[in-house]
C-alpha cells in the first residue's frame, strides 16, 4: 500500500506548482481589472451562459465560483477522507491537534472580525470571511521556504487547512443558503446515496459516476445550497481503502487524476474572476480606514495566529494532543502565521456575503492580508529551516 506521507509529498509538489499558477492568475486579474482593458474584463466576467430552465443561466464568474470550485472542494474532500481513514488523522493523538488548531483558527478570527467591525453594516455575514486558510497558497509557501522542516510540519498544515476549509464549507452552507428547494434537495440526497451505494458495490465505471456527479451538482445548486457542497460531499463518500489486488483505491486514483486540474485550472480561473478588483489610492485608503475591511485584516493577520497557536498550545498542555514530530513552538508559530493566507475561500465568502462595493473592499483586504501573511511566514519559515538544517548537520 502507498504510504500516506509519500502521498503528502506528491500533493505538496503539485500544490507548489498550483500555488505559482494561482499567484500568476491573481496578478493577471489585478492588472487586467486596473488597465485600459478593464471593460473587457468585466464584460467577460459578467457574460451569461447556460440553460435557464435548470437555473443555470449563470455568469462566467459564477460558473467559476459555483462550478470550478466544486472540483477544488471534491479534491479537498478526498484528501480529508483519506487522512481520516488511513492517514495521519486516523490516530487520535495526532489527529486531534490539527482539528483543534483549525477550530481555533476559525473561531478566534471570527470573534476578532466581529469585535473590530461591530455595528458596521454587513459584519453580521462578513465575520465569516477570515475563517478560511488557503490550501494551495499555504502549501506553496511552505514547500518553497521550509525544505528542512520535518515532514510532520507539512502533514500538520495540510490537515489543518483541509479541516479549516471543511469548516468554511459548513459556514457557507448555513449562512448562504437561500430559497431552499425541498424537491431539489431530495434529488441531491438520492444522488449522493446512489454514489455511496455504487462505491460500496465496487462499481468503477466513470460512465455512471460522471453523470451522477453532474446530477448531484445541479440538484444542490437548484436546492439553493452553494454548489461547492456537492463537491465535498462526493469526496467524503468516496472509498479510500484499496481492496486486495487493487492497485489504488478510488479516492487515491481520483486525486492523482483531478488534483492537477484543480490546482492548475479550477482555482486559478476562479482567482482570475474573483481577484479583479479596482485598486487605486482611494480604494487602498478605504481598506485601512473602513471598519469592515479592517475587521477582515485583523481576523486574518491577528486572529488566525492567536487562534491556531493558542488552540494548539492549550491542547498539548492539557495532554489532549501531541505536538508534531520534531517540531518546536517556534515552528508552530511560523505555521500559524501561514494560516492567515485566506485567499480562495475567503474571496468566495466575500462575494457571497456582501454587496458589490463592500465586497470589493473586503476582497482587497483578503489579498493584502494574504500577501502579508505569506511574506511574514516565508521569512519565519526560512529562519526555522536554517535552524533545522544546522541541527541536522551536528548529528
Amino acid at each position: 500500500m502507498t504510504r500516506p506521507l509519500s502521498e503528502f509529498a506528491r500533493y505538496l509538489r503539485t500544490e507548489t506548482t498550483g500555488g505559482l499558477i494561482l499567484l500568476a492568475a491573481t496578478a493577471v486579474a489585478l492588472l487586467w481589472a486596473n488597465s485600459p482593458l478593464r471593460d473587457s474584463y468585466h464584460a467577460l466576467r459578467d457574460f451569461r451562459l447556460g440553460p435557464e430552465f435548470l437555473h443555470l443561466d449563470l455568469t462566467v464568474g459564477d460558473w467559476a465560483k459555483d462550478g470550478l470550485l466544486a472540483l477544488f472542494f471534491f479534491v479537498a474532500g478526498l484528501e480529508l477522507k483519506r487522512e481520516l481513514v488511513i492517514g495521519e488523522l486516523s490516530r487520535f493523538k495526532q489527529a486531534i491537534l490539527p482539528v483543534v488548531a483549525a477550530l481555533g483558527g476559525m473561531v478566534v478570527p471570527a470573534l476578532v472580525a466581529l469585535g473590530v467591525g461591530w455595528g458596521t453594516p454587513g459584519i453580521e455575514r462578513a465575520w465569516a470571511i477570515p475563517v478560511a486558510t488557503d490550501i494551495a497558497f499555504a502549501l506553496g509557501v511552505l514547500a518553497l521556504t521550509a525544505s528542512n522542516l520535518p515532514s510532520s510540519a507539512r502533514v500538520f498544515l495540510l490537515s489543518l487547512a483541509v479541516v479549516d476549509d471543511l469548516g468554511a464549507i459548513i459556514v457557507i452552507a448555513v449562512l448562504f443558503t437561500t430559497g431552499f428547494d425541498l424537491v431539489a434537495a431530495a434529488v441531491a440526497v438520492a444522488a449522493l446515496a446512489l454514489y455511496a451505494f455504487l462505491q460500496h458495490r465496487r462499481v468503477r465505471t466513470p460512465w455512471l459516476y460522471v453523470p451522477l456527479a453532474l446530477v448531484t451538482w445541479v440538484a444542490v445548486h437548484s436546492a439553493g445550497i452553494h454548489a461547492t457542497i456537492a463537491g465535498v460531499a462526493l469526496g467524503l463518500l468516496t472509498r479510500v481503502r484499496a481492496d486486495e489486488g487493487e492497485a489504488e483505491a478510488p479516492a487515491l486514483r481520483l486525486e492523482h487524476r483531478l488534483q492537477p486540474w484543480s490546482a492548475a485550472v479550477a482555482v486559478p480561473v476562479f482567482a482570475l474572476f474573483a481577484a479583479g478588483i479596482s485598486i487605486d489610492g482611494d480604494a487602498l485608503g478605504a481598506v485601512f480606514t473602513t471598519a469592515l475591511p479592517l475587521a477582515v485584516l485583523a481576523g486574518l493577520l491577528g486572529g488566525k495566529v492567536v487562534g491556531i497557536l493558542g488552540a494548539s498550545l492549550l491542547a498539548v498542555k492539557l495532554r489532549l494532543a501531541e505536538k508534531p514530530r520534531g517540531m518546536g513552538w517556534r515552528d508552530m508559530a511560523a505555521l500559524s502565521v501561514l494560516g492567515g493566507v485566506g485567499f480562495t475561500v475567503s474571496l468566495l465568502i466575500a462575494e457571497l456575503a456582501l454587496p458589490e462595493q463592500a465586497s470589493e473592499l473586503a476582497k482587497a483586504a483578503v489579498l493584502i492580508a494574504s500577501a502579508a501573511a505569506s511574506l511574514l511566514a516565508a521569512a519565519l519559515l526560512l529562519r526555522r529551516s536554517k535552524v533545522h538544517a544546522r541541527i541536522a548537520d551536528t548529528r
